[in-house]
């Protein structure tokens, strides 16, 4: 076999497509990284999606992880870290698909059922929380922990927090906090509590029922939040757009808004800043007054590669997943120090290298050309 032939049998068996009745199944294949997304997974979604979306003997389509881990950790940070390291430009190409793939799924014309059991990170948040019925469980722990590696919430993870109740989507992403089924309902990144254990006849009755009347069947009411308990502080605290006035008030808040300090002050400064002023931009003055889902995935393009080449993010990866000594230095080391010209320096164009998914939404939805 060929190298282009193992190249497309390693991707057929990192994602895995089939046909069960009218419901088209997409199992993320890589259980010993709790599926963590790569670039092959990411081009045979798009290529699958876009066939199953023209064919009308597909109704539904599911999307869960193998084993037992969770539907998928977020993207595979190693294999950035290890392109940042060597210059190189897959990263930038990887995420301009992942980005056309998270918008194909929010525009997606049929029934898109995410199973969100267990890890459901970042890069996960993406390829589940922008479908029509979202699904968690008593073992899903989601979020967008980008701050810890010195990056910033992507995959859309900017808009779908930006218009959580209140505050809380702000809370959620400068903390970078693992959050329960409940929260992630509370938070709008769901629709529906199905206990783990009926997953599996949840999927059954897909295959022969609509997608909300299988979901309606299994569903139950959600258990308690603990992030909805906490509003009145988080509000509070989160208000405005100065991060340094926020540690304050949550410092002084005391308990868990002081505990909330002490996280934020752990992270990077400069993704805790450009965070904050990501969240506020995608907000905009009022809802209607926002970016569409393209918009806020063009503009953290453009943020993100500037991470690419600051150096907070390669030191991010490698203090939490490459060396693991949990030990990062930032530079800067302070938020007094990450200054305003700096912060909007992440969000000035990119020229020709722009990802341009909000000028027209056929982008959004079209597959990528085969290699």
């Amino acid at each position: 076999m060929g190298e282009a032939g193992k190249e497309t049998r390693q991707q057929e068996e990192e994602v895995l497509f089939e046909r069960r009745g009218h419901l088209g199944i997409v199992t993320l294949n890589r259980p010993r990284a709790v599926n963590a997304l790569n670039a092959g997974m990411v081009k045979a979604m798009l290529q699958q999606l876009a066939a199953w979306a023209d064919d009308d003997s597909v109704r539904t389509v599911l999307v869960r992880g193998a084993g037992d881990r969770g539907l998928c950790a977020g993207g595979d940070i190693v294999a950035i870290y290890k392109d940042m390291l060597h210059g190189g430009t897959e990263t930038a190409e990887f995420w301009a698909d992942e980005y056309r793939l998270n918008a194909m799924i929010a525009n997606y014309p049929k029934p898109y059922v995410a199973f969100m059991d267990g890890l459901v990170l970042g890069g996960g948040v993406g390829v589940s929380a922008h479908g029509s019925l979202r699904v968690v469980t008593e073992r899903t722990r989601t979020g967008m922990p980008e701050t810890t590696i010195g990056f910033v919430p992507d995959v859309g993870g900017t808009l779908l927090l930006s218009r959580a109740p209140g505050e809380a989507g702000t809370h959620a992403a400068l903390t970078g906090a693992h959050l329960t089924g409940a929260d992630a309902l509370f938070l709008g990144l769901a629709d529906s509590f199905v206990p783990s254990e009926s997953l599996p006849a949840l999927a059954e009755a897909l295959e022969s029922s609509t997608a909300a009347d299988a979901v309606a069947r299994f569903a139950q009411a959600a258990p308690y939040s603990p992030l909805a308990a906490q509003q009145e502080w988080i509000d509070s605290c989160y208000a405005g757009d100065d991060a340094e006035e926020i540690v304050r008030r949550l410092r002084g808040t005391g308990g868990e808004a002081a505990a909330a300090a002490d996280t934020i002050e752990g992270k990077s400064p400069t993704s805790v800043k450009v965070t904050l002023e990501s969240l506020r931009r995608v907000r905009g003055l009022s809802v209607d007054q926002g970016m569409t889902l393209e918009e806020a995935l063009d503009q953290e393009y453009r943020v993100g590669l500037r991470c690419l080449s600051g150096p907070d993010f390669r030191e991010g990866i490698r203090a939490q997943v490459v060396d693991k000594d949990r030990n990062p230095q930032w530079k800067p080391a302070s938020l007094a120090e990450v200054h305003r010209s700096d912060v909007e320096g992440y969000f000035a164009p990119l020229g020709e290298r722009e990802l341009g998914l909000a000028v027209g939404r056929s982008k959004a939805v079209e597959p990528i050309p085969s290699n």
